[in-house]
């Protein structure tokens, strides 16, 4: 079977929808200006040539007139006064029909016969004029004059190139013009343009936007937005006050419940003990084993919401400088009881950073629960600590089967919780383990990433900044398997 032909892709048509406004009033001054000079043009061009036109033939009628006027006849010889059959006058040709005399010269021009009306003989135009005479006999005499039209086509030519030079430089004028009045128009508009960019790439809604000084629609828009970012201002610092608030008291309240928690587990914790030297009879044990596990499940919930909130409130543990290779250390080995079926390979080099000692310690703790929870009995999780150029970087990587890529654009987010191996005792954890990774990486000034694993699984990296000093009671580089 042919594969289908992929799809051309949809050509971007040409709009004037699609021009900025300046263009657009100005294309329509423009187009005004083209339309009103034209018609004037046409009418005035119209009206000229046809007064040229009739200027030039009533001059070469009066022409002819005057000649036949001027010529008289000899009663007694019966020719003219002044013998001649053809004159010429500048650019003027004159016949006299029927020939009166004897010709000075053969006529070159083919004339049409006489005709009361100015006729068009070639590049000739032909006025013809009756001479007058008293004398019996002698029969109608008529004058021809004709001249060349030439000048005459050449001067309307020159009028129209004239009127459409015209045309066409108003029109340009008035797109020029329009330019510049439609952009002294926008200039307020484009001043309040560039102010709602600025404002939406810094998300600041404190700022203003600059106020036009005439008092027109465009000052009343800007008045109208700087009126609403005003309020959305206010809104942003009641709702931030709001969720501030929020975060404050889940902060304290979570503190607050870690005392009767601690209490709730202590008491248990004692019973359960004394049920072990002295085993009474019924369900009690149970009752108590079962209410010790869900206390110790909410124990580690209420510490974990607690840090979240912390971090969220902007409030910081006391920090120091420490070891990041020794607290991930005490971290693996405190998982390795948990995880008798994997291997946890340990390489760390003495790191020094500034920060919480039991912030960091969680995050350890939760990559590497992590790896061992989502990957299969067998499995290597390999654990690294080393500096790079100014960071100190934590590698917790494994061979399991990766995340899924559903689950890796909201691997980081808050209550997500996968599925692995280790779910099955029913355990499943409350899904803030690596939210609380990046709100502590965070809050340290660092950052946390995830990437796929040389073996196919799953690589979380942590950059924290790294200190110049190394504790000096710490190995220079320790390399074990747990």
């Amino acid at each position: 079977m042919s594969s289908p032909e992929p799809a051309t892709p949809r050509t971007r048509r040409f709009s004037p929808s699609r021009w900025p406004v300046r263009w657009r009033l100005a294309g329509v001054s423009a187009v005004l200006t083209f339309v009103i000079l034209l018609t004037f043009a046409a009418v005035v061009g119209k009206l000229s040539q046809e007064r040229l036109e009739n200027d030039f033939r009533n001059e070469l009628q009066a022409t002819a007139n005057r000649i036949a006027f001027t010529i008289e006849i000899d009663p007694e010889t019966g020719g003219v006064r002044v013998p001649a059959d053809q004159l010429t006058l500048g650019d003027e040709i004159v016949r006299i029909t029927p020939p009166i005399g004897d010709p000075i010269e053969p006529i070159d021009a083919d004339l049409p016969p006489p005709n009361p009306e100015i006729v068009r003989s070639g590049d000739l135009d032909v006025a013809t004029s009756q001479v007058n005479t008293t004398l019996v006999g002698a029969g109608v005499t008529y004058v021809q004059v004709a001249r060349d039209h030439d000048e005459l086509d050449a001067t309307i030519g020159r009028l129209w190139l004239f009127l459409a030079v015209g045309v066409a430089g108003g029109s340009i004028l008035a797109t020029l013009a329009g330019l510049a009045v439609a952009g002294r128009a926008m200039g307020p508009i484009a001043a309040l343009t560039a102010a709602a960019r600025e404002i939406a790439t810094t998300r600041d809604p404190a700022r203003r936007m600059p106020q036009p000084e005439a008092e027109d629609e465009v000052a009343e828009l800007a008045t109208t937005l700087d009126e609403m970012l005003r309020e959305l201002d206010a809104a942003r610092n009641e709702a931030q006050g709001m969720v501030h608030a929020q975060r404050e008291f889940v902060a304290d309240a979570s503190h607050e419940l870690r005392t009767p928690l601690t209490s709730i587990l202590a008491n248990l914790e004692l019973l359960q003990a004394s049920f072990e030297r002295k085993p009474p009879g019924g369900e009690e044990p149970e009752m108590v084993e079962s209410a010790l596990r869900s206390s110790q499940r909410m124990r580690r919930l209420v510490g974990d919401l607690l840090i979240l909130a912390r971090a969220d409130a902007g409030r910081q543990g006391a920090r120091r400088p420490c070891d990041l290779a020794a607290i991930t250390e005490a971290a693996a080995a405190e998982v390795r009881p948990l995880a008798p079926e994997h291997t946890i390979s340990l390489t760390v080099e003495p790191t020094s950073v500034e920060g919480n000692p039991d912030e960091l310690h969680r995050v350890a703790l939760n990559l590497i629960d992590n790896g061992v929870r989502h990957t299969p009995p067998g499995s290597n999780i390999t654990v690294r600590v080393f500096k790079r150029d100014a960071d100190a970087i934590l590698e917790v990587a494994d061979d399991g089967p990766g995340i899924p890529e559903d689950m890796s654009g909201q691997i980081f987010g808050r209550f997500v919780r996968g599925s692995g191996p280790a779910d099955v005792t029913g355990d499943t954890g409350a899904g803030l383990g690596l939210s609380i990774v990046r709100a502590v990486a965070t809050a340290h000034g660092g950052s946390v990433a995830v990437a796929a694993s040389n073996h196919g699984g799953a690589l979380f990296t942590v950059a924290l900044p790294a200190l110049a000093e190394t504790p000096a009671d710490v190995p220079k580089k320790l390399s074990r398997v747990l």
